[in-house]
């Protein structure tokens, strides 16, 4: 692993040095960042690549006593540290906090494209390319004081487990390839049953590999964003079948559909607390620009189609696409909130209540993991966006900063969580830690 990274990182440092150089022959300047976010986002032209633009922020975490920068009002601190490439958090009904410490599966052989292997290389340098711990791990603040002072390994020999939800006396884990699940007894500290597969998940390629979970407030359906295989679908659509979708899974026989398809890439999901609306984070495509296609947020509705991969925002088609599907393009649901080009917002939860302070209840909060291939960079943030009447209400207000200092990457924000106690947590996977944000 140690020489891959080697190497990986002089190839990357070649393969960005082209891109820059290709960046300044560009007579276009990227726009604003903030440019790119709401409900109408400023789109340019698309402007197709041979390479893609890569910006990567070398990930070298964070020095004895940095942390990151707080939105006045607010303080953080580290929650958890010396975790193994920390992703996901859910939090059980004791206060329990379950931290997937988690990465890519192995490619399986005989999957090769240029493509893959050059972002192999560059997923190392911007701190992805690490083994998978395959662990769900177990963190209790039992004092209190917003410190989790117990540690332990929860459930192990898992395969790149991302999602989690706890329905009645059994908890759900999305792994790669399945859901599975466990008996659950509350306040325990360790899970040793043997795993009960619910369902298969589209696996493979896996290009993108982590799958996010929740179940509906009934406990009958969970509901599992599966990214898709592909940038534009270059492999063909036969490598996308239940994937730029979100499944919704039935419980009590298993059975999966596709709930909402065209998403290219849903991680983060949570209940409008208003509308009671599915709401969901997407990463759009690259290789058209810096400021093409921005991230975004939506409601999901059930049987809509959002663009993947034959167009993008309200209906612009993406030439690249062959064959085209008009009939498709048609019928795509325009998203409901932009967040930013190559932003790679992942964690979305909302603010059920004011645990987090009044002025922040029924609005959201994003995770941006930070882009690779956007000139200026883009995200490396926990953004809040105010909502009323359950909609977006407002331009995006940067609630912890700091993780990209002098063009290197400290630590880049992935799921984000309101606590019980009323802390915001923010998995840090290149600080290998999670942070607590709460009122000053």
């Amino acid at each position: 692993m140690a020489n891959y990274a080697k190497i990986g990182g002089l190839i990357g440092a070649c393969i960005t040095g082209v891109a820059h150089l290709l960046a300044d022959l560009r007579k276009a300047p990227a726009l604003a960042e903030d440019a790119g976010y709401g409900d109408l986002p400023s789109l340019p032209k698309p402007k197709p690549t041979l390479i893609p633009i890569m910006k990567i922020a070398p990930a070298v975490g964070w020095a004895k006593g940095q942390k990151p920068k707080p939105a006045t009002g607010l303080k953080v601190d580290a929650f958890a540290e010396q975790l193994d490439h920390p992703r996901w958090v859910y939090e059980l009904p004791n206060g329990d906090i379950l931290v997937a410490e988690t990465a890519s599966p192995p490619t399986p052989g005989g999957i090769f494209s240029l493509r893959w292997w050059v972002m192999g290389f560059v997923m190392v340098r911007a701190g992805s390319g690490v083994k998978s711990a395959n662990r769900i791990t177990l963190l209790r603040d039992a004092d209190g004081d917003g410190i989790a002072e117990i540690k332990l390994p929860f459930i192990e020999n898992l395969f790149s487990p991302f999602g989690m939800a706890l329905v009645g006396d059994q908890l759900y884990v999305a792994n790669a390839d399945a859901i599975v699940r466990f008996p659950y007894q509350p306040g325990a500290t360790r899970i040793d049953a043997t795993p009960v597969k619910l369902c298969d998940l589209p696996a493979g390629r896996n290009h993108h590999w982590t799958k996010s979970l929740v179940a509906n407030k009934a406990g009958t359906k969970l509901y599992v964003g599966v990214g898709s295989n592909s940038n534009v679908a270059e492999f063909g659509m036969q490598e996308e079948e239940n994937r730029a979708a979100i499944l919704e899974v039935d419980i009590a026989t298993g059975s999966v559909r596709v709930f909402a398809g065209g998403l290219r890439n849903p991680v983060g999901m949570d209940w409008n607390p208003t509308t009671g609306e599915l709401w969901t984070s997407v990463n759009e495509r690259d290789e058209i620009g810096d400021d093409l296609v921005p991230d975004y947020m939506t409601s999901v509705k059930d049987g809509a189609f959002y663009g993947w991969p034959y167009c993008y925002w309200d209906k612009i088609v993406d030439e690249r696409v062959k064959p085209q599907r008009p009939d498709l393009v048609a019928a795509s649901r325009k998203p409901d909130y932009a967040l930013g080009s190559h932003t790679a917002s992942l964690g979305l939860t909302f603010v059920d209540d004011e645990r987090f302070g009044a002025r922040f209840k029924g609005g959201v909060f994003i995770g941006q993991h930070g882009s690779w291939n956007r000139n200026p960079p883009s995200g490396y943030r926990v953004i809040f966006i105010p909502f009323s009447n359950g909609v977006p209400a407002g331009p995006p207000e940067e609630i912890l900063g700091g993780f990209r200092v002098d063009g290197k990457a400290l630590g880049r924000p992935v799921g984000v969580l309101v606590d019980q106690r009323g802390g915001l947590l923010v998995v840090d996977d290149v600080g290998d830690c999670i942070w607590r944000a709460t009122q000053a």
